[in-house]
């Protein structure tokens, strides 16, 4: 089980390294790239060529601004690929947002929310859960803890302010 990784710059290290961990906590393989679209894109192409061999099942990419690499990458395979737009222009990830959501037609790009990473991750895991069993099961597993987390914190709220 593998998933993709690619940024564009260094600076997204920080918004990006998240997912890069719930990715290895589910046991995923995760090849981390950072290649520009703009300024290596010789890179990034041959990249994306691996990635259609060697066993990579998501593309997760995450870029700001102009967010150009989210689309080349969804250009140069059918692999699927989740765009995560990521904060710090002075539209503060809205730019980013908009580039990624808005592709043509026959090259789709899922989309998270600005600087979503960790969502990245756990749209990948559900990507991967279609034909890997123990990914889905761990998925279930946890969005159970997630409930009883909330209930707990439900019950607590309750009882501060229970007459």
């Amino acid at each position: 089980m593998r998933v993709a990784v690619i940024m564009g710059s260094t600076s997204d290290i920080g918004k990006v390294e998240p997912a890069i961990g719930i990715l290895k906590d589910y046991g995923i393989k995760a090849d981390v790239r950072c290649l520009s679209a703009h300024r290596a894109h010789s890179g990034l192409s041959e990249f994306i060529k691996e990635t259609n061999t060697n066993g990579t099942e998501v593309i997760i990419a995450a870029a700001g601004m102009a967010a150009a690499l989210p689309g080349v990458v969804a250009s140069q395979t059918v692999l699927p690929v989740i765009g995560v737009p990521l904060s710090g222009s002075v539209l503060d990830g809205t730019d980013a947002l908009l580039s990624i959501v808005q592709m043509p037609p026959g090259i789709p790009v899922a989309t998270v929310a600005i600087n979503g990473a960790k969502n990245a991750a756990y749209l990948a895991l559900q990507i991967i859960g279609i034909n890997h069993q123990e990914v889905r099961q761990k998925l279930m597993a946890h969005r159970l803890q997630m409930e009883k987390d909330a209930m707990r914190a439900n019950e607590e709220v309750m009882e501060k302010f229970a007459d």
